[in-house]
Protein backbone atom coordinates (compact mmCIF):
# COMPACT_ATOMS: atom_id res chain seq x y z
CA UNK A 1 0.00 0.00 0.00
CA UNK A 2 1.60 3.45 -1.08
CA UNK A 3 1.58 6.36 1.67
CA UNK A 4 -0.55 9.03 1.16
CA UNK A 5 -0.53 12.21 3.38
CA UNK A 6 -2.23 12.07 6.75
CA UNK A 7 -4.50 15.17 5.59
CA UNK A 8 -5.67 13.14 2.48
CA UNK A 9 -6.23 10.24 4.47
CA UNK A 10 -8.26 12.04 7.10
CA UNK A 11 -10.41 14.27 4.11
CA UNK A 12 -11.19 10.49 2.81
CA UNK A 13 -12.60 9.08 5.68
CA UNK A 14 -14.85 12.33 6.72
CA UNK A 15 -15.85 12.59 3.33
CA UNK A 16 -16.81 8.75 2.78
CA UNK A 17 -18.67 8.62 6.15
CA UNK A 18 -20.88 11.63 4.78
CA UNK A 19 -21.58 9.60 1.78
CA UNK A 20 -22.63 6.98 3.36
CA UNK A 21 -24.83 9.05 5.83
CA UNK A 22 -26.34 11.07 2.76
CA UNK A 23 -27.32 8.01 0.32
CA UNK A 24 -27.38 5.49 3.64
CA UNK A 25 -24.99 3.03 2.50
CA UNK A 26 -21.51 1.46 3.31
CA UNK A 27 -18.34 1.91 1.75
CA UNK A 28 -16.79 -1.79 1.43
CA UNK A 29 -13.82 -0.56 -0.61
CA UNK A 30 -12.02 2.59 -1.20
CA UNK A 31 -9.26 3.46 -3.38
CA UNK A 32 -7.27 5.78 -5.55
CA UNK A 33 -7.81 6.60 -9.29
CA UNK A 34 -6.34 8.06 -11.87
CA UNK A 35 -2.67 9.67 -11.83
CA UNK A 36 -1.98 8.60 -7.82
CA UNK A 37 -2.45 4.72 -8.77
CA UNK A 38 -0.39 4.51 -11.72
CA UNK A 39 2.10 6.49 -10.80
CA UNK A 40 1.93 9.84 -12.59
CA UNK A 41 0.72 12.13 -10.27
CA UNK A 42 2.09 15.91 -9.96
CA UNK A 43 2.29 17.62 -6.09
CA UNK A 44 -0.33 19.42 -8.01
CA UNK A 45 -2.26 16.29 -8.85
CA UNK A 46 -5.83 16.05 -7.51
CA UNK A 47 -6.82 12.94 -5.68
CA UNK A 48 -9.79 10.49 -7.53
CA UNK A 49 -11.08 8.23 -5.45
CA UNK A 50 -12.85 5.18 -6.65
CA UNK A 51 -15.07 3.11 -4.38
CA UNK A 52 -17.71 -0.03 -4.07
CA UNK A 53 -20.73 0.55 -1.51
CA UNK A 54 -23.56 -1.66 -0.60
CA UNK A 55 -27.46 -0.23 0.53
CA UNK A 56 -27.44 0.07 4.27
CA UNK A 57 -31.02 -1.82 4.29
CA UNK A 58 -30.68 -4.84 1.40
CA UNK A 59 -34.74 -4.72 0.88
CA UNK A 60 -33.87 -1.57 -1.17
CA UNK A 61 -33.07 -3.93 -4.21
CA UNK A 62 -36.55 -5.06 -4.33
CA UNK A 63 -38.28 -1.46 -3.90
CA UNK A 64 -39.40 0.20 -6.43
CA UNK A 65 -37.13 3.31 -6.36
CA UNK A 66 -34.18 1.24 -5.85
CA UNK A 67 -30.39 2.56 -4.61
CA UNK A 68 -28.21 4.29 -6.62
CA UNK A 69 -25.99 2.28 -9.22
CA UNK A 70 -23.52 5.05 -9.01
CA UNK A 71 -22.69 7.73 -6.44
CA UNK A 72 -20.25 11.09 -8.00
CA UNK A 73 -19.39 14.02 -5.58
CA UNK A 74 -16.88 16.86 -5.68
CA UNK A 75 -15.12 17.86 -3.06
CA UNK A 76 -12.86 19.89 -4.08
CA UNK A 77 -8.94 18.74 -4.32
CA UNK A 78 -11.07 15.72 -3.99
CA UNK A 79 -13.27 13.70 -6.42
CA UNK A 80 -15.27 10.46 -5.76
CA UNK A 81 -16.98 8.03 -8.11
CA UNK A 82 -18.90 5.46 -6.71
CA UNK A 83 -20.39 2.01 -8.12
CA UNK A 84 -23.36 -0.13 -5.95
CA UNK A 85 -22.13 -3.80 -5.33
CA UNK A 86 -24.47 -5.16 -7.98
CA UNK A 87 -23.22 -2.51 -10.43
CA UNK A 88 -19.47 -3.18 -9.89
CA UNK A 89 -19.70 -7.03 -10.38
CA UNK A 90 -21.45 -6.35 -13.49
CA UNK A 91 -18.65 -4.27 -14.93
CA UNK A 92 -16.46 -7.02 -13.69
CA UNK A 93 -17.95 -9.50 -15.26
CA UNK A 94 -17.87 -7.19 -18.51
CA UNK A 95 -14.05 -7.19 -18.20
CA UNK A 96 -14.33 -3.03 -17.40
CA UNK A 97 -11.16 -1.80 -17.40
CA UNK A 98 -11.79 0.83 -14.51
CA UNK A 99 -13.40 -1.49 -12.14
CA UNK A 100 -10.36 -3.91 -12.92
CA UNK A 101 -8.16 -1.14 -11.93
CA UNK A 102 -10.06 -0.16 -9.14
CA UNK A 103 -9.30 -4.04 -7.54
CA UNK A 104 -5.76 -3.39 -8.63
CA UNK A 105 -4.72 0.05 -6.82
CA UNK A 106 -2.18 0.19 -4.74
CA UNK A 107 -3.27 2.95 -2.86
CA UNK A 108 -6.41 1.89 -0.61
CA UNK A 109 -8.46 4.41 2.08
CA UNK A 110 -11.23 1.93 2.86
CA UNK A 111 -10.71 -1.68 3.13
CA UNK A 112 -14.25 -3.28 4.83
CA UNK A 113 -13.27 -6.26 2.10
CA UNK A 114 -9.64 -7.42 1.16
CA UNK A 115 -9.96 -7.42 -2.90
CA UNK A 116 -6.73 -9.40 -3.04
CA UNK A 117 -8.58 -13.29 -4.00
CA UNK A 118 -10.69 -11.06 -6.42
CA UNK A 119 -8.61 -9.30 -8.21
CA UNK A 120 -6.46 -12.10 -8.43
CA UNK A 121 -9.27 -14.34 -10.24
CA UNK A 122 -10.60 -11.02 -12.23
CA UNK A 123 -6.42 -11.35 -13.50
CA UNK A 124 -6.56 -14.96 -14.81
CA UNK A 125 -9.89 -14.88 -16.13
CA UNK A 126 -10.80 -11.30 -18.01
CA UNK A 127 -11.56 -11.08 -21.69
CA UNK A 128 -8.31 -9.80 -23.22
CA UNK A 129 -10.47 -8.50 -26.37
CA UNK A 130 -12.45 -6.02 -24.52
CA UNK A 131 -9.54 -4.52 -22.64
CA UNK A 132 -7.79 -4.35 -26.18
CA UNK A 133 -10.62 -2.17 -27.66
CA UNK A 134 -10.74 -0.12 -24.25
CA UNK A 135 -7.20 0.68 -24.53
CA UNK A 136 -7.43 1.62 -27.82
CA UNK A 137 -10.66 3.43 -27.69
CA UNK A 138 -8.80 5.80 -25.05
CA UNK A 139 -6.01 6.10 -27.32
CA UNK A 140 -7.22 7.12 -30.50
CA UNK A 141 -10.60 9.37 -28.82
CA UNK A 142 -8.00 11.50 -27.14
CA UNK A 143 -5.72 11.13 -29.84
CA UNK A 144 -8.45 12.63 -32.24
CA UNK A 145 -9.52 15.05 -29.38
CA UNK A 146 -6.23 16.43 -28.03
CA UNK A 147 -3.27 15.74 -30.75
CA UNK A 148 -4.87 16.00 -33.89
CA UNK A 149 -5.18 19.56 -36.07
CA UNK A 150 -8.93 20.01 -36.75
CA UNK A 151 -11.20 21.21 -39.22
CA UNK A 152 -13.64 23.10 -37.93
CA UNK A 153 -17.34 23.77 -39.74
CA UNK A 154 -18.94 26.57 -39.38
CA UNK A 155 -21.84 24.38 -37.53
CA UNK A 156 -19.03 24.10 -35.48
CA UNK A 157 -18.59 20.29 -36.32
CA UNK A 158 -14.72 19.05 -36.27
CA UNK A 159 -12.67 16.48 -37.96
CA UNK A 160 -9.43 15.36 -37.91
CA UNK A 161 -6.67 16.66 -40.24
CA UNK A 162 -4.93 13.47 -41.10
CA UNK A 163 -2.50 15.30 -44.02
CA UNK A 164 -2.64 18.78 -45.50
CA UNK A 165 -0.94 19.51 -49.13
CA UNK A 166 -1.04 22.65 -51.02
CA UNK A 167 -4.61 22.82 -52.32
CA UNK A 168 -6.48 19.84 -50.22
CA UNK A 169 -7.21 18.49 -46.54
CA UNK A 170 -7.34 14.58 -45.97
CA UNK A 171 -9.85 14.32 -42.77
CA UNK A 172 -10.84 11.55 -41.05
CA UNK A 173 -14.63 10.47 -40.76
CA UNK A 174 -16.61 8.10 -38.98
CA UNK A 175 -16.32 6.13 -42.50
CA UNK A 176 -12.77 6.75 -42.93
CA UNK A 177 -11.07 9.04 -44.99
CA UNK A 178 -12.11 12.37 -47.66
CA UNK A 179 -10.81 15.30 -48.86
CA UNK A 180 -11.59 18.75 -48.24
CA UNK A 181 -10.70 21.83 -50.92
CA UNK A 182 -8.07 23.96 -48.75
CA UNK A 183 -9.94 27.28 -50.18
CA UNK A 184 -13.69 25.58 -48.77
CA UNK A 185 -15.09 28.31 -46.97
CA UNK A 186 -16.79 26.26 -44.77
CA UNK A 187 -14.00 25.32 -42.85
CA UNK A 188 -11.33 26.88 -40.40
CA UNK A 189 -8.00 25.18 -39.26
CA UNK A 190 -7.62 24.82 -35.48
CA UNK A 191 -4.68 23.21 -33.17
CA UNK A 192 -6.10 21.28 -30.15
CA UNK A 193 -3.70 21.09 -26.98
CA UNK A 194 -1.92 18.52 -27.11
CA UNK A 195 -0.25 18.49 -23.67
CA UNK A 196 2.00 16.09 -21.47
CA UNK A 197 -0.80 14.81 -19.90
CA UNK A 198 -2.56 14.21 -22.80
CA UNK A 199 0.40 12.63 -24.65
CA UNK A 200 0.58 10.41 -21.77
CA UNK A 201 -2.92 9.29 -21.52
CA UNK A 202 -2.79 7.84 -25.37
CA UNK A 203 0.85 6.39 -24.93
CA UNK A 204 -0.23 4.18 -22.16
CA UNK A 205 -3.79 3.41 -23.49
CA UNK A 206 -1.51 2.03 -26.74
CA UNK A 207 1.39 0.86 -25.20
CA UNK A 208 -1.42 -1.37 -23.20
CA UNK A 209 -3.11 -2.28 -26.06
CA UNK A 210 0.05 -3.37 -28.01
CA UNK A 211 1.19 -5.11 -25.18
CA UNK A 212 -1.84 -7.42 -24.64
CA UNK A 213 -2.36 -8.01 -28.21
CA UNK A 214 1.71 -9.23 -28.74
CA UNK A 215 1.67 -11.37 -25.68
CA UNK A 216 -1.39 -12.72 -26.47
CA UNK A 217 -0.01 -13.99 -29.67
CA UNK A 218 2.29 -15.90 -27.75
CA UNK A 219 -0.40 -17.44 -25.59
CA UNK A 220 0.23 -15.32 -22.81
CA UNK A 221 -2.13 -12.06 -22.76
CA UNK A 222 -0.31 -10.67 -19.65
CA UNK A 223 -1.87 -7.66 -18.11
CA UNK A 224 -0.09 -5.08 -18.07
CA UNK A 225 1.02 -3.69 -14.55
CA UNK A 226 -1.07 -0.97 -13.34
CA UNK A 227 2.42 1.43 -12.33
CA UNK A 228 3.17 2.62 -15.51
CA UNK A 229 7.23 2.59 -14.20
CA UNK A 230 6.81 -0.72 -13.59
CA UNK A 231 5.10 -1.50 -16.60
CA UNK A 232 7.89 0.34 -18.88
CA UNK A 233 10.86 -1.20 -16.85
CA UNK A 234 9.59 -5.04 -16.06
CA UNK A 235 7.44 -5.30 -19.13
CA UNK A 236 7.82 -3.00 -22.18
CA UNK A 237 10.93 -4.16 -22.93
CA UNK A 238 9.57 -7.48 -23.85
CA UNK A 239 7.77 -5.93 -26.68
CA UNK A 240 8.91 -1.91 -27.61
CA UNK A 241 12.23 -0.71 -28.73
CA UNK A 242 14.44 1.66 -26.25
CA UNK A 243 13.51 4.76 -28.32
CA UNK A 244 9.72 4.48 -27.44
CA UNK A 245 10.02 3.34 -23.93
CA UNK A 246 12.49 6.38 -23.01
CA UNK A 247 9.58 8.54 -25.03
CA UNK A 248 7.20 7.06 -22.51
CA UNK A 249 9.26 7.73 -19.58
CA UNK A 250 10.15 11.52 -20.81
CA UNK A 251 6.30 12.25 -20.67
CA UNK A 252 5.81 10.29 -17.82
CA UNK A 253 8.79 12.01 -15.49
CA UNK A 254 7.38 15.45 -17.23
CA UNK A 255 4.17 14.80 -15.91
CA UNK A 256 5.22 13.95 -12.42
CA UNK A 257 7.32 17.48 -12.54
CA UNK A 258 4.38 18.92 -12.83
CA UNK A 259 4.42 19.86 -16.81
CA UNK A 260 1.34 17.81 -17.30
CA UNK A 261 -0.28 21.23 -19.15
CA UNK A 262 2.87 21.72 -21.24
CA UNK A 263 2.26 21.52 -24.91
CA UNK A 264 4.44 19.39 -26.29
CA UNK A 265 2.73 18.85 -29.96
CA UNK A 266 2.44 15.33 -31.17
CA UNK A 267 4.99 13.11 -28.98
CA UNK A 268 3.40 9.69 -29.64
CA UNK A 269 2.97 9.62 -33.11
CA UNK A 270 -0.55 9.04 -35.32
CA UNK A 271 0.01 6.18 -36.62
CA UNK A 272 1.12 4.69 -32.92
CA UNK A 273 -1.73 5.95 -31.66
CA UNK A 274 -4.21 3.99 -33.26
CA UNK A 275 -3.94 0.29 -32.81
CA UNK A 276 -5.47 -2.07 -35.17
CA UNK A 277 -9.24 -1.68 -35.43
CA UNK A 278 -9.89 -5.70 -35.97
CA UNK A 279 -7.83 -8.41 -33.93
CA UNK A 280 -8.33 -12.28 -34.05
CA UNK A 281 -11.34 -13.37 -31.92
CA UNK A 282 -10.16 -16.88 -32.03
CA UNK A 283 -6.80 -15.37 -30.12
CA UNK A 284 -7.53 -12.77 -27.90
CA UNK A 285 -11.66 -13.61 -26.91
CA UNK A 286 -12.17 -15.69 -23.69
CA UNK A 287 -15.37 -16.01 -21.94
CA UNK A 288 -14.34 -14.10 -19.12
CA UNK A 289 -15.20 -14.11 -15.32
CA UNK A 290 -18.01 -17.12 -14.37
CA UNK A 291 -20.87 -15.19 -12.74
CA UNK A 292 -21.35 -17.41 -9.74
CA UNK A 293 -18.17 -16.96 -9.25
CA UNK A 294 -18.95 -13.33 -8.70
CA UNK A 295 -21.79 -13.31 -7.08
CA UNK A 296 -19.62 -15.75 -4.22
CA UNK A 297 -17.50 -12.74 -4.20
CA UNK A 298 -20.34 -10.57 -3.61
CA UNK A 299 -21.81 -12.33 -0.92
CA UNK A 300 -18.11 -11.68 0.62
CA UNK A 301 -18.80 -8.33 -0.05
CA UNK A 302 -22.34 -7.97 1.60
CA UNK A 303 -20.54 -10.22 4.91
CA UNK A 304 -17.80 -7.87 5.27
CA UNK A 305 -20.26 -4.37 6.05
CA UNK A 306 -23.53 -6.06 7.54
Amino acid sequence: MSPVPNHVQRSVDEHLTAIEREYDVAVVLAVARGSHAWGAASPDSDYDVGFVFVPSDLRRYAHLEGPPETIVADRGELEYQGWDVRTFAGLLADSNEGAIDLLRSPIRYRVAYDPADLADYLERTYNPIDLYHTWRGIATNNYRTYVSHHLVRTDDETVPIVDAGEDTYTVETGDGTTTVPADDDRFTETQTKPTVKRNLTICRAAMSAYYLKTTGESGAHELPALDFEAFLTEQAPAVFDAERIDRARELLERKRAGEGDVDVGDAVGREFAHPPREIEPDVHARAGPDTERLDGYIDEMLRAVR
